[in-house]
């Protein structure tokens, strides 16, 4: 569990304590509580779990889907491209579900804040839920606005380190965005349409340099042991590696049996591969001469 002190540094709590989040299923306190992360726990029906704790890793893996959320390849890119490191201050629009906040928030700390902002009130009201029920919530500030027709609010006008927008028309609101940011501040936009990235890259030239734009695809594969049959003669000889199921003669007249060979490491593509969710453009705010 992710556990904030009062200082705000951010820390990994070593066992599981009463209060701690339980995201699936129904299990007794008293089988968990005390056990360090990582432990095997049996259940009564004869299965296991192991406990892990809710990192933003896994957390991505498994918030409730409020919106269309950034999965981890997208995140770290956007993390390392915005430059962000602890005591940044970085404001975003939207909210959404929360999968990027959460990574934002662990970058920052121990002593930088992320200021988030949604549209949408109850759907700002529950990702704010979601951040006290993770220990984010000293970290995290979430407001209600429509920055595309009002903009950033003026208080946070030259402090920004870095801004990330995920907003249907993202050129709405650089003009704001450019007031936010501080000198050499960074902009990231996050557009599933190459014509949002397009009329985006137009608006971005009247006060950003070094615009780019990039698609990140992630190909994942599965690694796992399998068991294969080969064909040997009774002299030994092996033919073929594949597995069979009738005998079969080998070559030069020898006598082919099938025989099982030790377990196998087999790699291969993994079956569901998750292809394009988005565009990443970004961009630098001018310095002043």
């Amino acid at each position: 569990m992710l556990f904030i002190e009062q200082s705000k540094k951010l820390s990994f709590k070593k066992c599981i304590s009463d209060g701690d989040l339980n995201r699936f299923g129904a299990f007794k306190h008293v089988d968990w509580i005390g056990k360090p992360f990582g432990s095997k726990v049996f259940s009564h029906k004869g299965g296991f779990i192991y406990l892990l704790a809710p990192t933003p890793e896994l957390w991505t893996l498994v918030l409730s889907h409020r919106t269309q959320i950034l999965y981890i390849a997208d995140i770290s890119f956007v993390v390392m491209y915005l430059e962000i490191v602890p005591g940044c201050v970085v404001l975003e629009s939207g909210t959404g579900s929360g999968s990027l906040t959460t990574s934002l928030a662990r970058a920052v700390a121990p002593s930088g804040h992320v200021y988030t902002f949604d549209f949408h009130e109850q759907r700002a009201a529950s990702a704010r839920e979601d951040f006290e029920k993770t220990g984010l919530n000293n970290l995290i500030t979430v407001g209600v606005r429509d920055i595309q027709g009002e903009g950033f609010p003026e208080e946070f006008s030259g402090k920004a380190d870095s801004v990330f927008l995920d907003l249907p028309q993202p050129w709405l609101a650089i003009s704001s965005v450019a007031k936010m940011l501080k000198q050499d501040g960074i902009i990231c936009s996050f557009s599933p349409c190459i014509e949002q990235v397009q009329h985006s890259c137009e608006t971005l030239r009247s006060c950003f340099t070094d615009i780019r734009t990039f698609e990140v695809l992630l190909r994942a594969f599965e690694v796992r042991e399998k068991k294969l049959e080969s064909w040997e003669n009774v002299d030994g000889c092996s033919v073929g590696s594949a597995s069979r199921k009738r005998r079969q003669p080998s070559a030069e007249g020898c006598n082919g049996v099938e025989s099982s060979v030790a377990p196998s490491v087999v790699v291969r593509p993994a079956s569901e591969a998750r292809g394009h969710t988005g565009y990443l453009t970004f961009a630098r705010l001018q310095c002043l001469t």
